[in-house]
């Protein structure tokens, strides 16, 4: 028995020997990586000088072919299997300083020498980089416990899939996972992380009370299907948008775009799927049929900045908020900084200079050109107004071809496409006044340019306080034949007249003349302004039964007054259509090769049949095979609730980007949002928040802050301090000011005078009355050059540019803001209020009433104690000081005691609490 017992230990022994060696073996010709190895070092040490910015000597280390080929001196530096023969081992080792790379810097070391001489000697492979490649099925580590498959058993900590990924990190780390938060802490945290806003108290109490195994996911239930989750979400996006109430730049004046805000609240509620989502932003007017919803949709390309200030080159800033949506998009939505290609190749990642301009060329032929009157805008008419819009439309449909009903109707929503006047030029007695053209008596101007082709009307927009004016159209001259004459009558503000135009054909410039026989010859005083020329065919169906009144409905709705505007994209016609060229350097005014709209060639081609314009474009983002569009919205999903992205460089998985620390849980959340989930946004929020890993407890060990002090492997649940907007909104909530009031215009809470100047317009900053000074920070008026100053001191952005992550810090201005800003004193005043109406007569127990109310837990003998003493403190201090108790307690409370201001003070501290201004 011993005998056979003591064969099979040899026989055990002999196997786990072989296999010892054949691993060992195997570890020791493992193949060089070139994206893990081989490219961290050449974008280290090499790639200043041989890459997308420069090539010396010829050589680039940015792709293989550029690598492989010959240099300037002829000879080649990586010859594939070849290290003896490749130049770049030559001069990597090199004794003489001149020759040795690299140059004028420290050499490399001996085992990264050695280490590229094997990648060469396997074939210098090119690696793609991770975050480049398609998503590809995941399979899911299995989180049982055991050695080499025995004494395994069920892991009883995982709740679902996304936990088994968590686990397997969290064993490679030597770490174990948190026990569950308590329902408290699970309450505030999912409520706030969902919502943006604390559960109202007949939600807390129905968790909390519910002792079921489903009651924390009838609660997640509950908390996505609320109004409130799509405020929250839209707050996000804005920062991505860079949305804003103003227009930028110097003179920042106000643009209409709220409607936009109002689109992303609905669609995030509706859980719109994602790749539709953003196929609205990007192409919502291309698509077939488009709703004035995709319209409104479209604005997200339109919050780029607009320069109104006189003087300014308006091609160049047209320009300036073409190239920034491309960089919105590559920065935001595919988490790449493409931004730098604008002038050179990218120094790191596969993307040349000529590719920036392809893809430029995509958003380069809409119909905005940076004037003044933010043109084209989606018009809204009132109900009376639609009503006659749609009795307009039905008879069109029966009278006119769908061509020309199409023409009507973009016409009456967005007055395009008009010529802008700003494109007037060879001015004499004339000029171009903040876009408009100003004419003078005895004027003379030139619009070069207009397709007449079928054209016979000519609209336009224009001012004038003088009558008995004589505006004359001549065709190629100042004296050339005249296309129309007409008498521009006086008006009332701005107006759009009409004018029949002589017959003419083909492409003209054309040529205004402006006499006023009442004025004197010369005369510096502008006498008429225009805003825009309309040149079109005549109203259709003159002679169908009904004509008089739709031309009369037509004329009605081209003037009328209008509930919303909302800037919007459009592509220009075929006779305005706009080239695109490389520019030199990056420099707009130095033009190189014309190119077409195209992506770069390292990722997914353009899906086949494919148009080559901004919807096409979108079919490409969204395209199963993209391989960034999923990934970099998971990731700021995941951050947004984890408070750090898997990968923590958000605006960046690029090679130069920080690696992911879950690459395989990226992928495969990535994989489940396109064929799963169908790309619902709200069931990739709740898989991550029903997952074991979101639901931990928050504490901290000795042994996480040694081997994990930024939790990113998971170890414990999240616990970072409250975005802007969530600070306000909580405190709103818990005075019981905060307005349920959804959608519409910008409101102006409480904010300091002084803040504004606004020295071209006069505007000020007039605080909003009734429940409008109290609601979500998400419809606070956002005025670029003057941000709302306490959201700013919380990390809120300008949003002159898209902002893909906010770095949250923690300076004394924060505590500041809370402590004495006006809107958070009257914010305790209320709270206090609701502290003494629910919490009794005994000051402990108000307080206490205070705590439970903000973290739905009894407080604590220790953490009551101090606040206690602070109330006994003020309360001291307000006996003696009459003034200060009106002061704290205000004119409009009433009751002006010191134990009422006492209570203030101990509300307001309150809400400058860490645990009340962090998620734990």
């Amino acid at each position: 028995m011993k005998i056979k017992i003591n064969k099979k230990l040899f026989l055990i022994t002999g196997i786990l020997v072989v296999a010892l060696i054949v691993t060992t073996s195997l570890i020791g010709h493992k193949r060089v990586d070139y994206n893990t190895e081989v490219k961290p070092l050449f974008n280290k040490k090499c790639i200043t000088c041989h890459g997308g910015v420069k090539k010396e000597s010829g050589f680039s280390l940015l792709f293989r072919s550029e690598a492989l080929a010959k240099g300037e001196s002829g000879k080649l530096a990586i010859v594939p299997g070849d290290p003896d023969n490749s130049e770049m081992i030559r001069r990597l080792t090199s004794k003489d300083p001149e020759e040795r790379m690299p140059y004028q810097h420290a050499p490399l070391s001996s085992e990264e020498i050695d280490m590229l001489r094997q990648w060469i000697k396997e074939g210098a492979h090119w690696g793609d980089h991770w975050a480049y490649v398609a998503v590809k099925p995941v399979e899911v580590p299995d989180a049982t416990s055991g050695f080499w498959g025995f004494l395994t058993g069920k892991n009883e900590w995982v709740k679902n899939d996304v936990d088994h990924f968590i686990y397997d990190q969290l064993k490679q780390q030597q770490l174990e996972p948190s026990s569950e938060a308590d329902k408290s802490a699970l309450l505030r945290r999912v409520s706030l992380d969902i919502t943006g806003v604390p559960p109202s108290d007949d939600l807390a109490h129905k968790f909390l009370n519910d002792s079921s195994a489903d009651a924390y996911e009838k609660l997640v239930d509950e908390l996505l299907a609320s109004p409130q989750y799509g405020e929250k979400w839209t707050s996000m996006w804005l920062d991505l948008a860079r949305y804003a109430d103003s227009k930028g730049y110097e003179k920042d004046g106000y643009r209409s775009i709220w409607r936009y805000r109002d689109w992303l609240i609905k669609a995030f509620n509706s859980d719109m799927p994602y790749d539709r989502f953003l196929t609205e932003q990007l192409a919502g007017d291309l698509m077939p049929g488009a709703t004035d919803e995709q319209f409104i949709a479209t604005a997200f390309n339109r919050n780029s900045m607009t320069n109104d200030e006189g003087g300014t080159d308006d091609e160049e800033f047209r320009t300036a908020a073409v190239i920034d949506r491309v960089n919105t998009t590559w920065e935001t939505l595919l988490s790449t900084t493409f931004a730098c290609v604008q002038c050179h190749s990218h120094p790191y990642d596969p993307f040349t200079h000529e590719e920036y301009y392809k893809f430029m060329a995509f958003f380069n032929n809409t119909r905005d050109e940076d004037v003044t009157g933010d043109y084209p805008q989606l018009r809204e008419f009132d109900a009376q107004d639609t009503v006659k819009l749609e009795k307009l439309n039905e008879w069109l449909a029966q009278h006119a071809t769908k061509k020309e009903s199409d023409g009507v109707i973009r016409f009456l929503k967005t007055w395009q496409p008009a010529v802008n006047a700003h494109l007037a030029d060879k001015l004499v007695n004339s000029a171009v006044s903040d876009t408009r053209l100003a004419l003078r008596n005895n004027a003379v101007c030139r619009l070069p340019g207009i397709d007449l082709t079928n054209k016979n009307v000519l609209r336009y927009r224009y001012t004038s306080g003088i009558d008995k004016g004589k505006w004359t159209i001549h065709l190629d001259s100042p004296d050339g034949p005249v296309l129309a004459s007409i008498v521009i009558p006086p008006s009332q503000g701005w107006n759009v007249g009409r004018a029949d135009l002589n017959a003419a054909s083909g492409v003209h410039d054309l040529y205004f003349t402006y006499h006023n026989p009442t004025v004197e010859k010369v005369n510096e005083h502008t006498l008429a302004y225009f805003d825009w020329f309309y040149f079109a065919s005549s109203f259709p169906g003159r002679t169908a039964p009904g004509y008089d009144s739709a031309y009369v409905w037509f004329n009605d709705l081209i003037t009328t007054p209008v509930a919303a505007v909302t800037p919007v994209l459009m592509e220009n016609p075929p006779d305005m259509f706009r080239s695109t060229h490389v520019f030199e350097r990056g420099n707009w005014m130095v033009k190189g090769d014309e190119v077409e709209p195209d992506v770069p060639h390292s990722l997914n081609p353009l899906p086949g049949g494919a148009p080559r314009n901004r919807l096409g474009l979108a079919m490409w983002m969204t395209d199963k095979k993209n391989p960034l569009t999923s990934r970099t919205i998971v990731n700021r999903i995941w951050e947004q609730l984890m408070g750090q992205g898997i990968a923590e460089t958000l605006e960046d998985l690029g090679s130069q980007g920080i690696e992911p620390t879950h690459r395989l849980l990226l992928d495969w959340l990535s994989g489940q949002l396109m064929n799963e989930y169908n790309w619902s946004l709200k069931k990739l929020v709740k898989t991550i928040v029903m997952s074991a890993t979101y639901r931990q407890d928050s504490k901290i060990t000795p042994e996480m802050l040694e081997k994990d002090p930024f939790n990113k492997y998971y170890a414990r649940g999240p616990r970072v301090r409250l975005s802007a907007e969530q600070i306000r909104d909580q405190a709103l909530a818990l005075s019981g000011l905060l307005s349920p009031k959804m959608y519409g215009k910008s409101v102006m809470p409480y904010q300091p005078p002084g803040i504004w100047l606004s020295p071209y317009d006069g505007n000020v900053w007039e605080k909003s009355t009734g429940e409008d000074q109290y609601r979500r920070a998400v419809y606070t008026y956002w005025k670029r050059t003057a941000p709302y100053p306490t959201m700013l001191s919380f990390d809120g952005v300008a949003r002159e540019v898209c902002v893909a992550r906010r770095i949250r810090t923690n300076t004394p201005l924060q505590a500041l803001a809370t402590l004495n800003d006006e809107g958070f004193i009257e914010m305790a005043r209320h709270f206090a209020a609701r502290m003494e109406e629910e919490g009794g007569s005994n000051v402990q127990q108000q307080i206490g009433k205070g705590y439970e109310l903000a973290m739905f837990r009894p407080i604590s003998k220790a953490k009551l104690e101090p606040l206690v003493e602070l109330y006994q403190q003020a309360l001291e201090q307000f006996k003696n000081d009459e003034t200060k108790t009106c002061e704290m307690i205000g004119a409009e409370m009433g009751n002006n005691t010191p134990e009422k201001a006492a209570l203030i003070v101990v509300a307001n501290a309150m809400l400058n609490l860490d645990e009340f201004v962090t998620k734990n």
